[in-house]
């Protein structure tokens, strides 16, 4: 998907439209838009120089918002930060389409590779996902959850360590979090 197509669903996800308008009115007001916004440009820009001025605006917005997520981790379409605080994502993690991340969430690994998160996940407030874990498509995952282990499809988990709550049997009621969904194609 090219870097255009990416901030427009992320926009998508914050209005539920698209337009430049918008675009400059979420830029001035949503933090987590905006910190999307330059991360995305800078984990596109493909010269050197670019990639430098880029990198450098993506950690000012870091320690202005609290916001640790690398240029280099891979982050579907539809990505939405719903509050301001610190998240810290592991560069080697890998996120979906669609994905809610909440304030206090940390997606982190001691050595090697960290999650792979499916698309459609909610992560509630102060969330740790640690190591090499594997989060399936449609997942809620409740505030203050430790997941430790690997997460099938459509569940709801909660809980130090996170256990299965709710065996929600479709879809659309596991991801009954998830507001205005970017549709993969829709551009």
């Amino acid at each position: 998907m090219k870097t255009f197509d990416l901030i427009k669903s992320d926009l998508y996800r914050y209005t539920g439209e698209y337009s430049v308008m918008l675009l400059l009115e979420q830029l001035m007001l949503n933090e987590g838009f905006n910190y999307m916004f330059w991360l995305r440009l800078a984990s596109a820009a493909s010269s050197r120089p670019m990639r430098l001025v880029l990198n450098h605006i993506v950690r000012l917005k870091q320690r202005r918002f609290g916001f640790v997520i690398s240029p280099r981790t891979r982050i579907g379409p539809g990505f939405y930060i719903s509050h301001i605080g610190t998240i810290a994502v592991n560069p080697t993690a890998v996120i979906g389409a669609n994905c809610n991340i909440s304030q206090g969430v940390t997606i982190g690994s001691n050595h090697g590779k960290a999650a792979t998160i499916g698309n459609n996940v909610y992560i509630g407030p102060n969330v740790c996902i640690i190591e090499d874990v594997t989060i399936g498509d449609n997942v809620t995952i409740g505030a203050g959850s430790v997941v430790t282990k690997d997460i099938p499809p459509n569940v709801t988990v909660a809980g130090c360590p996170a256990r299965i709550l709710t065996d929600d049997a479709t879809p659309e009621r596991a991801a009954r979090y998830i507001m205005r969904p970017w549709q993969t194609g829709a551009v």
